[in-house]
């Protein structure tokens, strides 16, 4: 499938396109600003565009007033279109946000029932008590997301609002030809509704792509043949940052093994699971790093890793944003792309990633791993790539049977001997194809 070999870059366009944070009602053509974009994406060698919410809500586009409807403060239907337009020209896939499991209060069912109460027809819509109240003074109790009650939970058990949300699916790819969907907060959603959503965008389009959200526990409980084709690989992103500001590259070594090694009992092995360093929802990965110099070695593991690297915009060069600082300053207003010798090198590795089939489709193997230090295999199709990255700020030396005397570096295109010793730069990345 097309997302196994993807390149993901993610753009929260709320935020890029510089949206009022609450919806003031007041058209614009904001989205259009990504069309100035589209190149720049290309460079990075990222294939697929995933978008946060794009559709009518009342504040960060997690909180739907309209499936159907362009968030005015983006834009029109037509402004979405041609957006969408020009990154299919570039040869570019899209990707939804598709938020299913609850809605804002200005969704238009949940305030019919806050007009008519128990006479709405779409009562049975939410999950609703009209012996209660809320903390609104509705004169009803309903259930939100997590406690959240600006997030109404919807009944995903009504056929109806079953009916409703695969009608708008339909209604996406008939509009903007999209290709896949991030599915928020997953772990919410039930193995038959994921089974549902799985037969139905299938039938839309056979290589249609559900990746969801999802945190921690065992992800085969949202993915596999008739659920998600894929997952976000949140235990190995906390690996991937605090590795670094511990010096402890056991931490992610041993994730990756538990996920994807040669052991039977691995978890997600042949799975390609989302990989980031950072989204719309923690902290930017230039701000949670101790040290700058690992920028490099983590975007190296993140792209040599079994699974789907995915980009959040900006921080191919190095853009900072801390949690404390509140969610603008994980969703930055930015008016044009930057670039820098870290983006340079991102479009590198994911040159070398859509290069390989080891990178790919490989299972995983640590040959070497030191708190500094660590050296996986991956290998498929009779291909194989040594992953070796050099955390420390000083050369290291690694020892070891490559199984051959020369190796071509991915990333650099130069020419590697194995004899006598592995170096290893300060700081450094390489991905060694291994000569047959």
């Amino acid at each position: 499938m097309w997302f196994d070999e993807a390149v993901i870059y993610q753009i929260y366009p709320l935020g890029l396109c510089g949206a009022p944070r609450e919806n003031d009602g007041v058209p614009s053509h904001r989205i259009l600003r990504i069309l100035d974009w589209v190149d720049h994406i290309k460079e990075t060698g990222a294939d697929t565009v995933l978008f946060n919410p794009v559709f009518d809500s009342d504040k960060h586009g997690y909180d739907t007033r309209d499936y159907r409807q362009v968030d005015c403060r983006l834009g029109t239907e037509e402004d979405l279109q041609a957006v969408c337009g020009a990154l299919h020209g570039a040869g570019l896939r899209v990707m939804f946000d598709g938020v299913f499991n609850h809605v804002g209060r200005g969704f238009w069912a949940f305030r019919d029932v806050q007009e008519k109460k128990w006479d709405s027809p779409y009562k049975d819509w939410f999950h609703i008590n009209f012996g209660g109240d809320s903390g609104y003074h509705d004169g009803f109790w309903y259930e939100g997301w997590e406690g959240h009650y600006e997030l109404v939970k919807l009944n995903l058990q009504n056929p109806e609002v079953v009916r409703h949300q695969f009608d708008a699916i339909r209604s996406w790819v008939e509009r903007f030809d999209i290709d896949g969907l991030r599915l928020d907060v997953a772990y919410c959603l039930s193995p038959d509704y994921l089974r549902q959503l799985r037969s139905f965008t299938g039938a839309l389009k056979p290589d249609f792509v559900l990746m969801g959200e999802t945190l921690h526990g065992d992800y085969n409980r949202w993915m596999g043949g008739d659920m998600c084709h894929s997952v976000t690989n949140y235990e190995c992103y906390k690996g991937l940052w605090s590795s670094f500001n511990s010096m402890n590259l056991f931490e992610i070594g041993h994730s990756l093994a538990r996920q994807f090694g040669p052991e039977n009992w691995t978890l997600y092995k042949g799975q390609h699971l989302m990989n980031f360093l950072d989204n719309h929802d923690v902290e930017r990965i230039a701000s949670i790093l101790k040290d700058q110099s690992h920028l490099r070695p983590a975007y190296g593991i993140l792209f040599g890793m079994p699974g789907v690297p995915a980009v959040y915009y900006g921080s191919e060069w190095g853009l900072e944003g801390k949690k404390a600082q509140g969610d603008h300053a994980l969703r930055p207003d930015l008016e044009k792309p930057e670039r820098s010798e870290l983006t340079d090198f991102i479009a590198r590795l994911a040159a070398a990633h859509k290069s390989s089939r080891a990178l790919c489709y490989g299972g995983y193997r640590n040959v070497v791993l030191t708190n500094r230090q660590i050296i996986f295999e991956r290998a498929a199709e009779g291909e194989r790539v040594l992953v070796a990255i050099n955390a420390d700020s000083v050369p290291y030396t690694a020892h070891f049977d490559a199984g051959c005397g020369q190796a071509v570096d991915l990333v650099t295109g130069q020419l590697h001997d194995f004899g006598g010793g592995s170096e290893l730069p300060p700081y450094s990345v390489a991905y060694w194809k291994m000569e047959r």
